[in-house]
């Protein structure tokens, strides 16, 4: 990778938008949050609560890079099926890639899309190590030209796919000057929305150090508190979906947030009274991650701090091992108000939206709601009692790992890398999970209750 940076990095550092208008304007207002419904985000708000009534399904039909799914991207393109013979095919695909003056559009489409469906269907990183300069270059002047809309958001599959298959510490430093071009000054929303999710997928995998990080958090809470304003995509609901995605996900990288933390739930908070319901939800989401946050386990330098009422939270079936867990900072000033707000959801009945958006504006926000009013419940959490064990069921969210084995999601960290790492990998993700130690190191595994529900 040591040609990387310089073939394909620009000059300097990126500078972010923040810090421009910073510059451009000494003050500016909070915009209201009112996006306009759209379908893909709509539809991403249902596909959450289908998974829990078809334990084949999966958490998101949406991809991160398309308001189309993948496979409706990849798929009646013309491309080859995947055969036995994928390696081979797979250096062929390279070697166009990088054949590029003989190439055309519709060439490159299908090239790019075949690449993408092997490396989501294999774990392929022999087959890319040494290569990753050369192809990361190629993916970054079908992003740069934006010869079609789907040139360009396949080459950010393709990148996203190329860095979680094979990271390298190069790849953040030279993607993100151009990814943020696109996000910027591209006339596309859906590419504006790929290129966001592909930013934080290079960020996660690709080597950015903790400042980068928390500056693409910033980057990404422009685009929420703006309504998609700050990018040129006002009242679009998809871009400022992504953005609230991937700032839960990046936050996952960073322990402690309280800096960031009281800023970042006033926009989430104000994102709860959009009329979309993809953007509510992913906003609720971030506000449970937050509080989750906010506690940490309690140690014996504590012992002679004086804490308020109800600072102190214990496991409630006192497991043996199991530390108690202390609020460190408050996340939102008015969480009695904001109660409010996530009970209103938790029971909304509206003629406004289907009874399916309904059901999942409904589902997600008792779960946001029961965790900002006891932190350590995590999402789909279960207050009764198993017969069998004398105690509570708790967390009954779980992944399937083919028939033997399942993964508990008990946290609001997990199921955010759980969603990142979905819509990068759709249907590869188990694939992925077990032949891919950077997607398997992402989650821990564990091994739940007979009890649990499975989600995919």
């Amino acid at each position: 990778m040591h040609d990387l940076r310089r073939q394909a990095l620009e000059s300097g550092k990126t500078v972010s938008r923040k810090a421009r208008s910073k510059q451009a304007s000494p003050a500016s207002s909070r915009p209201s949050s009112q996006p306009p419904s759209r379908a893909a985000s709509r539809s991403r708000a249902v596909s959450r609560a289908d998974s829990e009534e078809d334990e084949a399904g999966n958490l998101s039909d949406e991809t991160s890079f398309s308001t189309n799914s993948i496979d409706e991207l990849l798929n009646g393109d013309g491309s080859d099926p995947i055969t036995d013979a994928w390696r081979a095919d797979l250096a062929d695909r390279i070697q166009e890639l990088l054949d590029r003056k003989r190439s055309s559009v519709q060439g490159r489409e299908k090239c790019l899309a075949t690449y993408v469906r092997i490396l989501t269907a294999q774990y392929a990183e022999e087959d890319i190590r040494g290569k990753e300069a050369e192809v990361v270059v190629a993916f970054l002047k079908s992003i740069k030209a934006e010869a079609s809309e789907r040139e360009t958001i396949l080459a950010m599959k393709a990148l996203a796919m190329t860095v979680v298959t094979s990271p390298s510490d190069l790849i953040y430093e030279a993607v993100c000057g151009p990814l943020k071009r696109v996000i910027s000054d591209s006339t596309s929303v859906p590419s504006k929305t790929a290129a966001i999710h592909c930013l934080g997928t290079c960020t996660f995998f690709g080597g950015a150090s903790d400042d980068e990080i928390l500056d693409n958090m910033a980057y990404l809470l422009e685009i929420v508190a703006s309504d998609g304003s700050f990018i040129d995509a006002q009242d679009e609901a998809d871009p400022v979906v992504a953005a609230l995605e991937e700032w839960g996900s990046l936050s996952t990288l960073i322990d402690d947030i309280a800096d960031e933390s009281e800023e970042a739930a006033e926009y989430f908070v104000d994102q709860l009274s959009s009329s979309d319901p993809g953007v509510q939800i992913a906003a609720g989401e971030n506000i449970a991650l937050l509080y989750e946050k906010s506690y940490r386990p309690l140690t014996e330098d504590d012992g002679g701090t004086e804490f308020g009422e109800g600072d102190i939270i214990s496991d409630p079936d006192e497991i043996p091992g199991v530390p108690k867990l202390v609020k460190n900072y408050d996340v939102y000033r008015r969480t009695d108000v904001l109660k409010d707000t996530l009970s209103d959801l938790a029971s909304l009945n509206t003629r406004r939206l289907s009874k399916k958006e309904q059901k999942a504006i409904r589902t997600n926000f008792a779960d946001i709601l029961d965790s900002v009013e006891y932190p350590t419940h995590g999402p789909r959490y279960q207050n009764a009692i198993s017969q069998d064990t004398g105690k509570r069921y708790g967390s009954r969210m779980t992944v399937r790992i083919h028939k033997e084995g399942v993964m508990k999601i008990d946290k609001w960290w997990k199921l955010h890398r759980l969603q990142a790492l979905r819509r990068v990998l759709q249907s590869g993700f188990v694939k992925h999970y077990e032949a891919n130690p950077i997607v398997f190191e992402s989650l821990p595994y564990t091994f739940p209750s007979a009890n649990a529900r499975m989600v995919c």
